[in-house]
């Protein structure tokens, strides 16, 4: 990603499919009302329709699971619709229908294609960041036991060794923060961390107070850090390549009451399942074994007080969720961060008085619509509070802590300096996503714009 958020300029082919899918649009539209041009009413119920029906085969295409399902079952309804019209208004050019919405599906596909920012030629386009030197004397602190013990399964000690990297190898016991400062005092120009998003925070809160850069290693379970900064999780070893010649940028940290962050800390109902001991080896029977409980008639919010921008104070939320950086809107990034230098935390709560409320949040959060359950809030900040009558349970990176009230949230702007391989990735799935208002995109590709990242 460049400075102002915008990607490489899209290639010819990506320029070419933008057009047709414009042009395609354009007489789709055009021939459709050319078809019956002397019934108004019938133009527009049927104009509607075929709208209804890309809108859902764009959603189709870029959705996964039961939301997907959903709308190919809007789309197919869509059709249906469009050719009953046809057929009651005595038209009986079913020909004239059926080519305009091959045509109409055709597009889509083009348009997906150009506005798309598929991982292969992401990686192939140049990674994001200034490009900096190889270590002159690099440093990687890993956890064995992470991640089911990824960083012996791909013996990154041996790999470090051959590109000259000192491996220092986390034994139990061991202080990983003092591991950083003792790695950097020795002289490390580069430290980085193979481990999970954890260990990341530890190493990355040194490495920004040293003002040292960090590689991160994604040799964890989830590595929910590392996607967002744009690597490819499954090359663990490739990740090393950003102590070579390599690319690097600015990001955001966060922190509560002082302990640093990378991804988000959870709140309430989250946060009490992960504190249960049967959790980390069968999180989600744990999880689904505690919702009936947590969530059933006689469940009350979880005391968890604050107040949103406009003002209004809150007594109570069963979910509040605090992450380093907002998530995104955008279909297909709801999961992940677009940007991760905004200077901005991403807060949400989730309010769920009864078995029915239930129900709607879960529905909405299952198709990535959580907006449209009614107590789903969102919004974001530079700083952010949450008080307590007692100490409150948070979930934090995905560890499980205990804190004293308030706890007091704060993003802190492009603390930590970055390196990324030059075959990076570069982005997250939510800056990759596709979105029906990136549509309006479609023209800048045609005249061969960058593609602006939105944060």
């Amino acid at each position: 990603m460049t400075d102002d958020g915008t990607q490489p300029r899209p290639s010819g082919r990506r320029r070419l499919a933008a057009l047709a899918a414009i042009i395609l649009f354009v007489v789709v539209i055009a021939s459709t009302i050319l078809t019956i041009v002397d019934r108004p009413l019938q133009v527009l119920v049927q104009l509607i329709l075929l709208f209804v029906a890309f809108f859902a085969v764009w959603e189709a295409l870029t959705r996964k699971g039961a939301a997907r399902v959903v709308w190919v079952v809007v789309a197919a309804a869509a059709a249906v619709g469009v050719v009953v019209i046809q057929i009651v208004g005595g038209e009986g050019f079913v020909l004239s229908l059926v080519v305009r919405l091959v045509l109409l599906i055709v597009a889509l596909f083009l348009a997906r294609y150009a506005l798309k920012r598929d991982v292969r030629s992401l990686k192939q386009s140049e990674t994001p960041g200034r490009p900096v030197p190889a270590a002159r004397r690099g440093v990687l602190i890993m956890n064995l036991r992470s991640g089911g013990g990824k960083a012996e399964k791909f013996h990154l000690a041996d790999e470090c060794r051959v590109r000259g990297i000192e491996p220092v190898v986390l034994q139990r016991g061991d202080d990983l923060l003092q591991l950083a400062r003792d790695a950097i005092d020795r002289g490390a120009d580069v430290v980085g961390m193979a481990g999970g998003d954890g260990s990341q925070a530890l190493v990355a809160s040194i490495a920004a107070e040293r003002g040292v850069p960090m590689v991160v290693i994604p040799a964890g379970t989830r590595n929910h850090f590392a996607l967002d900064v744009g690597l490819d999780r499954d090359d663990v070893v490739g990740a090393l390549d950003a102590y070579g010649e390599a690319r690097e940028r600015a990001i955001d940290l966060a922190d509560v009451n002082g302990r640093i962050f990378v991804n988000n800390v959870s709140l309430g109902l989250y946060a009490t399942i992960v504190q249960s001991p049967e959790y980390r080896d069968a999180k989600r029977e744990t999880t689904f074994a505690a919702l009936p409980e947590m969530l059933g008639p006689e469940a009350e919010p979880f005391d968890l007080r604050f107040t949103t921008p406009d003002g209004v104070e809150h007594e109570g939320a069963h979910v509040i969720q605090v992450s380093n950086g907002p998530y995104g809107t955008t279909t297909g990034g709801i999961t992940s961060r677009p940007r991760m230098d905004t200077g901005r935390l991403g807060v949400f709560s989730l309010v769920v008085p009864d078995a029915v409320a239930a129900t709607r949040a879960i529905a909405a959060l299952t198709t990535a619509t959580p907006a449209l359950y009614e107590g789903y809030l969102s919004w974001e900040t530079p700083v952010f509070e949450v008080t307590s009558g007692s100490p409150i349970a948070v979930g934090l990176d995905g560890e499980s802590l205990e804190m004293d009230p308030p706890l007091v949230f704060t993003s802190r702007p492009s603390v930590l300096r970055l390196r990324l391989p030059l075959k990076a990735i570069g982005y997250s799935p939510a800056a990759r996503a596709t979105s029906v208002k990136g549509l309006l995109g479609l023209w800048h590709v045609v005249l061969g714009r960058p593609v602006r990242i939105d944060a």
